[in-house]
């Protein structure tokens, strides 16, 4: 059995992972637009490919999973969820199981506002959003709303652009020089990340391993602690149920005065699911069995409280031309 792993970027221990699941049963090919990308050097074989913009672009992925007999892929970027899922059959064709949620799903999460319209028509609390400024002030006008508030992009990740905004004039000059932004309730509490699993074949949930985020870098988890709390799993359950998502996913919750509020959700292995997998929360072992068929037994919780994760820098190096 083969795993490609797309836009591997910075993300080694997920190849590493994998790696560890697929010894002595399959190889790791991996893939980046660059090659200063150093997961592509922590897997069996690597390819430095296109831009996922370009227009051979999938075309080149197919013919590297026939070249190395995939059996089943994953992307680690958000804008390339969309991409592998419109191009599902394609890959189904040449045997390949794309690890991943429907289209519609990768575009609703990649999408803010279209997110925040679906959770706020099935109940779920989230912060209140607006695409209309004016809509916004008359809020405000009306004590509905109040300073201060985030400014984001409506189609972004990586929490590149988010801007916090304390009066109008503020939010005037932002809108002035960007389009297709959204103004969000400033959420006040702890911030928390869950990783999830489920099952490709039957759709039910597998794992939950929930994190407090401590320390928060570049959009990612830099220091969390492990915690488990029985009515956040009820609520991950039921919305896995009515969502329809597949595979990997990692969803951003604000727990506020005993509240808990549903932020982004991001289809793909989040940038602190290494917390998960050292703590014994095993996702790769489900993508395996997946791909090879089987049915995995759901295993809710099943890790320590109070393990606290640290992340720290490493460097990797090569010799240019190699």
């Amino acid at each position: 059995m083969n795993i490609l792993i797309l836009s591997c970027g910075t993300r080694n221990k997920i190849v590493q992972y994998v790696k560890k699941e697929l010894s002595g049963k399959g190889k790791v090919i991996a893939t980046d637009m660059s090659p200063n990308a150093p997961a592509l050097y922590e897997a069996d074989q690597h390819y430095v490919v296109p831009r996922i913009t370009e227009p051979d672009y999938i075309d080149r992925i197919l013919d590297i999973c026939q070249k190395e007999k995939i059996n089943g892929a994953f992307s680690l970027i958000d804008p390339e969820l969309s991409l592998l899922a419109k191009h599902k059959e394609l890959f189904e064709d040449k045997g390949v199981k794309i690890v991943g949620s429907s289209y519609e799903l990768c575009e609703r999460t990649l999408d803010k506002w279209q997110m925040y319209q679906w959770l706020k028509n099935h109940g779920y609390a989230c912060a209140r959003s607006y695409v209309d400024k004016e809509v916004f002030y008359k809020d405000i006008e009306k004590g509905e709303m109040c300073y201060p508030v985030f400014v984001k992009p409506v189609r972004g990740s990586a929490s590149i652009a988010i801007s916090k905004a304390m009066n109008q004039e503020t939010i005037e000059l932002l809108f002035a020089h960007s389009d297709d932004l959204m103004i969000q309730t400033c959420l006040e509490g702890q911030e928390i990340g869950i990783d999830c699993y489920i099952d490709l074949i039957n759709g039910e949930l597998v794992s939950v391993f929930a994190k407090k985020k401590l320390v928060m870098r570049a959009g990612e988890t830099d220091k969390g602690v492990s915690f488990k709390e029985p009515e956040l799993f009820k609520l991950v359950e039921q919305f896995v149920k009515e969502s329809g998502f597949r595979g990997q996913i990692d969803i951003d919750v604000f727990e506020c005065n005993g509240k808990y509020f549903i932020s982004e959700v991001n289809p793909r292995f989040g940038g602190g699911y290494p917390h998960a997998y050292e703590s014994g929360v095993n996702h790769m072992k489900y993508i395996v069995r997946n791909l090879e068929g089987k049915v995995n037994v759901p295993e809710i919780g099943n890790y320590e409280d109070g393990i606290v994760m640290m992340k720290y820098n490493e460097i990797m190096l090569r010799r240019e031309g190699d």
